[in-house]
């Protein structure tokens, strides 16, 4: 359906990306448009393709697919446009003034002899040059979203790619698409290849190479992977866009000489994108400088632990003062151990250790829910690592008005404290570690705790596992189990998993792990939702939203995304009065659904609100893993309330669904570092890269009340019997080693 009319009235716009409700008056009627329109303002005359469709709360509209603007012609048509409030300055009375002086030649005035302006009363020289320089930016802004939408170019990345190029952009997209996907955020190899191939480029282009090969590297991050081995870039490269090898490795080298990667170890030439290669080997320097020794006596050591553990009124065993004399002597200590092996209590020890010397001490944690748990086990507050670093917006710099986020701590504006404990550090990839080690100064203790057997973490980097395999900074491994922790089946089982022992199944004797023992699908699905519904919340207490499934796969018959539809179907159905959306590829949301973030977000602004909504906190980020409540879905603005945890609600808009999916499921890996009240598993057969002991062992480790498996028994004593894990490649155990021994 395509009509052309002015743009009466804007009725909404979402600001950040640029979701627009606007009517349309046309010769004979009036039309609602929504969709993104950035550039178009009340009284321009436009031409409008898209979709009729009936909305059943807002009428007729159009969902628009394309807008162009019509260039005025005529004076009447000038003096509404300018009289719309289009231009900063100029409303109805003083349009009026400038299109009776110049009439049909105002709008050539205002392009080519601006200074003329100043003719009309009212405008001085000065802000004729203001107009002009408006009116100029405008019409430049269109004709390049004019342009770019010819290549299937959306109106909200059309403005994104002119701010960041300006005039440039024309060049750009005539000689080398694939500069997007280096320096627009947003635009992956996969569109710029699209706009390239729209353009006219062909296929062999070496310019295609080159953005395939980096496309294949920044896949690789996605998957845990710091470098690639040049071999193995050039397989997954070559599967991507098969061609000539020798042009692949011609352009291999130039990436090279240009510093875009880099290549190390003359045998295996693992190929890292430079600023990954530059974070490793930062993280090594770093935990070296910080790796200073405190030369404290035996005696005066152990003088105040004794102190500790009266104020405390606590026992420590033998490693766990070894834990707090390592700490007090080391710049650089780490903590490891599973569940139920006293971590928490020697936590709290070292804080009170350092506290009784009046030093500073700050907790942190990966997420929020690591942050939440280590401040209700120590008293203490403990900030998400981002919050501690204080993420904020980068300032604007020139026509690149999208900017990035930064830490506003780092070395030139460090944390200031004299301990530094970090917990979930098996959560830690290597850009967070990188940039946490950035804020903390020589001096600073640097205590890093964690669970080594525990999945890594989801971005790139073996953070502490490396650290550990090292060998260069002092380890404490807590072993013993305690003997409260010892009464629960789920830490028992845990650490036989973790031996690769066998465990025992039989519910008559586990006292908060069950099992239940079904080869069907079908029947384990309907076990799942009787499971979740009624018989674990009775059972721990806890309502059917707080029971979270754990499942190893994302796809397939027992996997997340098709578990999730049942459990939406069953917890959260459809009913009248309860908003939903339905997005083109068929994912449904609605309000009162669970849904996690699966991608970090640093720019999704946050607040927290009190009763009466007055905002008392606010902040920037929402990241990979973070699980809310779907508290309000707005139709005609089409945006999606969220509240996660601590309060913090966020905003997205509909174009937005894609970081948010339905978490009444989810995988595995995505649980790290989180703890929920009751898990049930479902485990019947997958790729043994999938179904390992590392994967059952942090499932079972993410219950406090109850864990419940069902589904095949032999698969559980494989799984324990499987240690093959998925291959991340990472440097950073050899860059330590390398730089201890420059």
């Amino acid at each position: 359906m395509t009509v052309k009319g002015y743009i009466s009235k804007i009725i909404y716009r979402n600001e950040d990306n640029a979701y627009t409700v606007m009517t349309v008056e046309t010769e004979n009627d009036e039309v609602c448009c929504v969709g993104v329109m950035a550039v178009f303002d009340e009284g321009e005359y436009v031409e409008v393709e898209g979709e009729s469709v009936f909305h059943p709360q807002y009428g007729d509209q159009i969902n628009v697919t394309r807008i162009t603007a019509i260039e005025p012609t005529g004076a009447e048509d000038m003096e509404r446009y300018l009289a719309s409030g289009a231009i900063s300055g100029i409303g109805a009375a003083l349009a009026k003034r400038i299109v009776s002086r110049f009439g049909d030649d105002t709008f050539r005035i205002m392009e080519e002899e601006p200074e003329r302006l100043s003719e009309v009363k009212g405008i001085s020289e000065a802000g004729a040059m203001r107009i002009a320089e408006q009116f100029v930016k405008k019409h430049e802004l269109r004709n390049a979203m004019v342009f770019l939408q010819k290549f299937g170019i959306s109106n909200s990345l059309a403005v994104k790619i002119y701010e960041f190029y300006g005039d440039r952009m024309y060049s750009v997209i005539r000689d080398n698409p694939y500069r997007l996907a280096e320096d627009i955020q947003g635009v992956g190899f996969k569109s710029a290849d699209e706009i390239a191939m729209r353009a006219g480029i062909s296929p062999n282009d070496d310019f295609r190479v080159r953005a395939a090969l980096l496309y294949t590297l920044t896949l690789a991050t996605g998957s845990g992977h710091v470098y690639l081995p040049e071999e193995e870039l050039m397989q997954r490269t070559a599967e991507m866009i098969p061609g000539d090898e020798e042009q692949m490795r011609y352009q291999l080298t130039k990436l090279f000489t240009e510093n875009k990667i880099v290549i190390k170890d003359e045998e295996t030439r693992n190929v890292y994108i430079s600023s990954f290669y530059y974070m490793e080997l930062n993280v090594a320097r770093m935990l070296n400088d910080l790796n200073c020794k405190f030369n404290i006596s035996e005696d005066k050591i152990n003088e105040r632990i004794q102190g500790v553990t009266k104020d405390l009124d606590l026992e420590l065993d033998d490693l766990q003062k070894q834990a707090v004399s390592e700490a007090a002597r080391n710049g650089i200590f780490v903590l490891t151990g599973g569940p139920g092996t006293g971590k928490t209590t020697t936590i709290n020890a070292i804080i009170r250790f350092f506290e009784r010397e009046g030093m500073d001490v700050l907790l942190a944690a990966p997420t929020g829910r690591a942050a939440k748990r280590m401040s209700e086990t120590t008293g203490k507050e403990a900030k998400t690592i981002h919050r501690l670093l204080e993420l904020t917006k980068k300032p604007d710099e020139g026509l690149n008005t999208s900017a990035g986020m930064e830490f506003a701590r780092n070395e030139n504006n460090p944390l200031e404290t004299d301990v530094m404990i970090v917990d979930e550090v098996s959560m830690v990839d290597i850009a967070l570690m990188y940039a946490l080690l950035r804020a903390i100064g020589v001096g600073t203790r640097v205590i890093l705790v964690g669970d080594v057997n525990q999945l890594p973490s989801v971005g790139p980097g073996n953070v502490l596992k490396d650290i550990i395999a090292a060998e260069r900074f002092n380890v404490v491994r807590l072993e013993k189990i305690f003997r409260q922790a010892a009464e629960s089946s789920i830490i028992v089982n845990a650490h036989k998993i973790n031996r690769g022992e066998e465990i025992s199944l039989d519910n008559r004797v586990n006292n908060d792990f069950f099992f239940l023992e079904r080869r069907d699908v079908s029947a384990i699905v309907e076990g799942i939702i009787y499971l979740v519904q009624t018989k674990i919340s009775g059972f721990a207490g806890v309502s059917p939203f707080e029971v979270q499934v754990l499942t190893p796969m994302k796809a397939g018959e027992l996997g997340c995304e098709r578990l999730n539809l049942t459990l939406q179907n069953t917890l959260n159905p459809g009913s009248r009065g309860k908003a939903e959306k339905v997005f083109d590829n068929g994912k449904v949301f609605r309000e009162g659904d669970k849904v996690m973030q699966i991608k970090n977000d640093y720019q999704l602004e946050w607040t927290v609100k009190s009763k009466r909504g007055i905002v008392i906190d606010s902040g920037t980020g929402v990241f990979n893993g973070d699980c809310g409540i779907i508290r309000e879905i707005d139709l005609l603005a089409e945006h999606i309330t969220v509240e996660f945890e601590e309060g913090r609600t966020v905003d997205y808009s509909f174009s937005q669904h894609d970081e948010l999916v339905l978490a009444y499921a989810i995988t595995i890996h995505k649980s790290q570092g989180s703890e929920y009240p009751a898990v049930v598993m479902p485990l019947l057969n997958g790729p043994s890269m999938l179904f390992n002991r590392n994967v059952l062992y942090t499932a079972v480790t993410r219950a406090k009340k109850c864990v419940t498996i069902i589904g095949s028994s032999d698969t559980v004593r494989t799984m324990i019997r499987n240690t093959m894990e998925q291959k991340r490649y990472s440097g950073l155990e050899r860059a330590i080693r390398d730089v201890r021994t420059e």
